[in-house]
Parts: C-alpha cells; sequence; structure tokens
C-alpha cells in the first residue's frame, strides 16, 4: 500500500559511470544522447521509486550542456523529487563529471524530468506527496510550480488561433532572419 506521503531522500538515486570510447561523438566528447539517455534513466529510477509505480516521461524542461565530458571520466547522476502533482512528479536532475587522474570536476547540466506514475493497465495512478523539511526542498517545489504556470502562459500566448504576428515583429528587427510574408 502507497504512503501518503513521503521524505524525498526515500526516493533520490544517484549512479557513477566511467564514459568509455564508444559513448564519444565524431568530436571526441561524451555524446550528448548518451548523457540523455542516462538522465531519462535516472529519473525513471527516482519517480518509480517515490511512486512506486512504472512511470514515463511527460517532458524535459531546458538541458543545456554547460561542459564537455571527455572519455575517461566519471559522470555522476543525481535525481531527487521536486514536486509532486496528483498523477505526475518533477525530478530535479544534475550531472557533474570528474577526470579520475586530476580529481577536477565539472558541472555539466542540470534539467528537470516531469514523469507521470502509470497503474498496471497504463493508467494515470495517484501518487504519494511530498514531505518538505528545508528551505532548499521548499524552494525547489515552489520554482517547480512557478515553471509549471510560465509553461502554459508560454503555450497560449503563441497559440496559432490567437497569436498576432504584429505583436512580434519588432523582436525581428535585429535578428538573423529575413520576414517575406505571404499574403493569403
Amino acid at each position: 500500500m502507497t504512503k501518503n506521503f513521503k521524505h524525498i531522500s526515500e526516493s533520490n538515486v544517484t549512479i557513477t559511470q566511467l564514459m568509455l570510447p564508444s559513448h564519444s561523438n565524431f568530436s571526441g566528447k561524451i555524446h550528448g544522447g548518451h548523457i540523455l539517455n542516462l538522465m531519462d534513466q535516472i529519473a525513471f529510477a527516482c519517480a518509480s521509486k517515490h511512486s512506486e509505480n512504472y512511470c514515463v516521461t511527460a517532458s524535459v524542461n531546458k538541458v543545456d550542456f554547460l561542459n564537455p565530458i571527455e572519455v575517461g571520466e566519471l559522470v555522476t547522476l543525481k535525481a531527487s523529487i521536486n514536486f509532486t502533482g496528483r498523477t505526475s512528479m518533477v525530478v530535479g536532475l544534475r550531472v557533474d563529471s570528474e577526470n579520475v587522474i586530476t580529481g577536477i570536476k565539472k558541472h555539466c547540466n542540470s534539467s528537470y524530468f516531469t514523469m507521470v506514475a502509470k497503474d498496471q493497465d497504463g493508467k494515470s495512478t495517484p501518487i504519494p506527496g511530498i514531505i518538505l523539511t528545508t528551505k532548499e526542498e521548499i524552494r525547489r517545489f515552489a520554482r517547480s510550480i512557478t515553471r509549471q504556470q510560465e509553461g502554459k502562459n508560454r503555450t497560449s500566448r503563441f497559440n496559432d488561433t490567437i497569436f498576432k504576428v504584429d505583436e512580434y515583429l519588432h523582436l525581428f528587427e535585429n535578428s538573423n532572419s529575413k520576414i517575406e510574408l505571404e499574403e493569403k
């Protein structure tokens, strides 16, 4: 039976993996797609651990690759639940790399995965809430709510049925674009 609320620490997941030549791209750095795959796996593990159900990725919020990862470095991924809704949760992820010879560590990226819990029939299913015990946990929860609201505003503002071209033309003044609008 699922508890009504869980401490965030109950679902935290950390993995460390050695980056191999088979993970590299044509420039010899670790391929971003490989890192995204690892991020999705750890988000799944964290969300499934929290919800006690199979989980699917609903969305990924902004992945910025801040520093390249080299072959031979250790990559550590950390995941924790930042927000819980009724059937979904936001998993905060952090990716760091470490050069095993020099000991130099780099923050490579952070991201937020929205995961949805599914029951045995593939239907969205309720999940436990989280118990917030620190100001940092409260900040992360509040940030998730704000990010969701901003996303809804962004989506509705650019809906093709209400979008007004004239209101946005000023944005193109110094852009690397040319408008040749076809009249219909």
